[in-house]
């Protein structure tokens, strides 16, 4: 029992328990047991933060059946072993080596000092973010369903989205709401929070604390790499989305709205896709080439140590600077003055090419069982659950038990990511001190 593999049984024991949980007549609106593949794809996809749904969350299931939607949210957005950790030490258990170890793989650090005051530094951050987000959408939603039901609304909405579940309480999640300044604002903030990674947001504030207080000299203050790659490309990412969707969708899906009701429809689509979930256009009635930019901005995903999936945009990132370095004939991969290690390079093409291979592979089966179904639509749905997204053109209720179970599968390994689960499942080398000789040969 490695680390990864600690984690990558932790996660699947959560989703048997929602499983369960969600099994259950006391969580039905119908107070009847549910179906069982039901509750495994519902529980599968509030741990993995997906947002998919074969049911309408907020009919199907009553006021303890969302609790317990939430809690599986919160536990897959922090991850099982952060959340396992602080439950071990709320009651007062040793943490142990074998904790921190496992720890340590899950926050990907560099070494074992410091995870515990990390792990505290996450917590307090998730508690504020979260509440901040409450208070932003309560008065939005009280304004048409009542104060009580405003509260429990902006509680629900701000967790799913902070996490990037995508989960929603409305029929057609946040459609009604596509013109709103605040909800529009308040969500799309809370997604951006989530998926760029708790490192982040920690020096960003750090940085700030520095600024607001004037101490220490800010001329010597640099943002780790990191943080630069993953607020830059992010940034681009969200900046030519809004304006793709703007321009592919002005006489189609956002026909007929008002001017900045198309912006703010067009920016929430650009940063819902990277792996949030929520929408407030009809996705499936997005053209051809708006599916297609979907897609990539799906695959590629959020930042490392958030809670979005994808490839993450720093695998992105060294990608396009490896091939900028060849075709300027340069050997080394250099990114804002710094030399990106061959290793690295190494794991950004494996994750790459795992996740191609998850993706086609998934959505090979599909159309194998779904001739029915559009291969774009099967495409869509698979890169949706890779990445833990929860978009959906409408086809996840239609799909047959067996594809359903490609796709809970799907959303597992898009969440324990491709290179954990590998290693979780491979036995590990050994280091050789064989070098064999080097030759060249014909690429591309």
């Amino acid at each position: 029992m490695n680390p990864v593999r600690t984690i990558c049984l932790g996660f699947l024991g959560v989703i048997g328990v929602g499983t369960l949980l969600l099994w259950l007549p006391i969580t039905h609106s119908s107070g009847q047991w549910g179906s069982l593949l039901t509750a495994l794809f519902m529980s599968t996809s509030a741990v993995c933060v997906t947002g998919l749904a074969v049911v309408d969350v907020g009919t199907y299931y009553n006021g303890l059946g969302h609790s317990v939607l939430l809690g599986l949210i919160q536990v897959g957005g922090l991850g099982y072993m952060t959340a396992n950790t602080l439950l071990l030490l709320l009651l007062g258990r040793r943490f142990g080596l074998k904790d921190k170890l496992a720890l340590q793989q899950s926050m990907d650090r560099p070494s074992l000092g410091g995870s515990l005051q990390v792990l505290r530094s996450i917590v307090s951050l998730t508690v504020i973010i979260e509440i901040s987000g409450i208070l932003l959408l309560a008065p939005s939603f009280a304004a048409r369903y009542g104060w009580r039901q405003g509260l429990w609304l902006g509680l629900f909405h701000s967790i799913s989205a902070f996490n990037n579940a995508g989960f929603s309480l409305f029929p057609q999640s946040l459609m009604d709401f596509q013109g709103s300044l605040p909800v529009v604002l308040s969500i799309t903030t809370l997604i951006l929070l989530g998926g760029i990674g708790y490192n982040v947001i920690m020096e960003g504030f750090l940085w700030l604390r520095e600024y607001l207080s004037g101490e220490g000299n800010l001329d010597r203050m640099f943002f780790s790499l990191n943080t630069r790659i993953a607020v830059t490309t992010s940034l681009i990412l969200v900046g030519l989305g809004t304006l793709a969707y703007g321009v592919l969708e002005w006489r189609k899906a956002l026909a007929g709205m008002p001017w900045l009701t198309r912006f703010l429809a067009a920016y929430f689509q650009s940063v819902t896709t990277r792996t949030a979930g929520f929408n407030t256009i009809d996705i499936g009635g997005l053209s051809t080439a708006a599916l297609c930019l979907t897609i990539v901005l799906m695959f590629i995903g959020a930042s490392p140590g958030g809670t979005g999936g994808g490839i993450k945009t720093t695998t992105m990132r060294v990608m396009v600077s490896c091939t900028q370095a060849v075709l300027r004939g340069q050997e080394e991969v250099v990114v804002y003055e710094r030399q990106i290690p061959l290793s690295l390079v190494l794991k950004a093409v494996a994750v790459v090419f795992g996740s191609l291979g998850v993706v086609m592979t998934s959505t090979l089966i599909l159309a194998l069982i779904e001739q029915d179904l559009d291969f774009l639509k099967l495409l869509f749905e698979v890169v949706s659950a890779f990445a833990t997204v929860g978009l959906s053109t409408g086809v996840t209720g239609q799909l047959h038990p067996w594809s359903q179970l490609v796709i809970i599968i799907t959303m597992y390994i898009g969440r324990v990511g491709i290179l954990t689960l590998m290693s979780a499942t491979l036995k590990e080398s050994p280091p050789s001190r064989i070098h064999y000789p080097e030759e060249s040969f014909l690429v591309g």
